[in-house]
């Protein structure tokens, strides 16, 4: 009998499973209480970002290089990323003991280009962008004979990735929405293969790209595989231009919809993990909360699961998301007006400020601006606001007293 390429997925992700027991990690499956409120269904995250290396991508890596003759295991592998699939092949190359090519982007950050290095792989720096060190990697690849080691487009990758609904449907049978990131499409292809393998057509999946790059969801579209010119995005892992042959196929049969989601809505995601979860995501890692938290995808009364896919996020990013969220939520304000340069003055705006409660995190006192009138200032406060009605009962205060107020949030 003739297995469809569906079939054949979920049975080598059965097989990748059983390979992966005891190399990486066993992550939990969460539920969520503050989600589940949120969202009105049942809400369970795979978190993923616990995961070795930070992220799924070694998953299907490890399984990849395990099914490599082994004559092509002594000539080493090659890879290109800028990011989770780097980390993923150099751990799983140490582990199988072969050396490691990774071609990384110029503009790839340092963490990340460190933390390649430390699992033991050669790290080759080439081009701005993706596609310049997927090039080199090709070129590596033909010049030594390394394997090339796709990362999203090939069966033993995406089977490794379906290991992740293998562990999940041992820990929750009765689902209604698998909720999954689309990047190339790895990752949604392989759980969704599992999933509609084991459950049925009756269990909906639900794809989730960044509005900057909706590659999968063009291409489903128009029927065909289309190239899109993808915009930056704090998703950073999810922006490819296409889809893969294999992913693409996958997904046309497997998949029931795809949604996409802006930067600030997986930035709030970010947050929200962070402060209810206490659990570090990436934007990529992200991308499917977002989807359900900003109601993009309606699961009242449903039993929804999906995948925190990685954490590995630049600390600074991390620190502007969480500035930027807090003043969108109005729970940091920014507070500009002008005074009279003479002592005194400043101690009387810092009072009203006290009595509103209001903590100060930063102030600047500016008398040098030649937009302002001669023997004034300038001030400029960053301040939590513990209520938005406090902000505004200040705000009213002081414009009764005299001052022109400008409030950003």
């Amino acid at each position: 009998m003739k297995l469809d390429l569906a079939t054949k997925i979920y049975l080598e992700a059965l097989q990748a499973s059983r390979v992966l027991k005891g190399v990486i990690h066993r992550t939990p499956l969460d539920y969520s209480r503050t989600f589940s409120r949120i969202t009105g269904g049942k809400v369970y995250m795979k978190l993923e970002n616990l995961q070795k290396t930070g992220a799924f991508k070694v998953r299907g890596a490890y399984y990849k290089i395990y099914r490599l003759p082994e004559e092509s295991k002594k000539k080493g592998v090659v890879a290109a990323s800028a990011g989770n699939h780097a980390q993923g092949v150099a751990f799983a190359a140490s582990a199988a003991g072969i050396p490691a090519i990774i071609v990384m982007p110029e503009t790839a950050p340092i963490s990340k280009i460190q933390a390649t290095q430390g699992y033991g792989a050669k790290v080759v720096l080439h081009g701005l962008i993706y596609d310049d060190a997927y090039r080199k990697a090709l070129e590596i690849a033909e010049e030594t004979g390394a394997t090339f080691i796709h990362p999203f487009d090939d069966p033993y990758i995406i089977a490794g990735q379906g290991s992740i609904a293998v562990e999940i449907l041992q820990d929750l049978q009765d689902i209604d929405v698998v909720v999954v990131q689309i990047g190339g499409g790895g990752l949604i292809s392989g759980i969704a293969s599992v999933v509609k393998n084991t459950l049925g057509d009756h269990v909906k999946i639900i794809g989730v790209e960044p509005e900057s790059a909706p590659k999968m969801k063009a291409s489903i579209e128009a029927g065909r595989i289309v190239e899109i010119e993808a915009r930056p995005s704090i998703a950073d892992g999810l922006l490819t231009r296409k889809p893969g042959e294999l992913t693409y196929k996958l997904v046309s049969e497997l998949v029931d919809d795809i949604v996409t989601v802006s930067d600030d809505e997986i930035a709030h995601a970010i947050l929200m993990l962070l402060e209810r979860s206490k659990t570090v995501a990436e934007g990529a890692g992200a991308a499917g909360l977002a989807a359900l938290l900003s109601g993009k995808i309606d699961v009242r009364g449903k039993k929804v699961v999906t995948i925190i896919s990685g954490g590995n996020i630049d600390v600074t990013l991390l620190s502007r998301i969480i500035m930027r969220e807090l003043v969108r939520q109005k729970r940091i304000a920014v507070l500009k007006t002008k005074l009279p340069d003479r002592p005194g003055t400043l101690r009387r705006l810092l009072e009203y400020l006290a009595e509103a409660r209001l903590n100060i995190i930063e102030i600047s006192h500016d008398r040098y601006d030649p937009r302002l009138e001669p023997g004034w200032a300038e001030v400029r406060i960053i301040a939590e606001v513990p209520q938005p009605e406090r902000l505004e009962r200040l705000v009213e205060n002081l414009k009764t007293n005299g001052y022109e107020v400008e409030v950003k949030y």
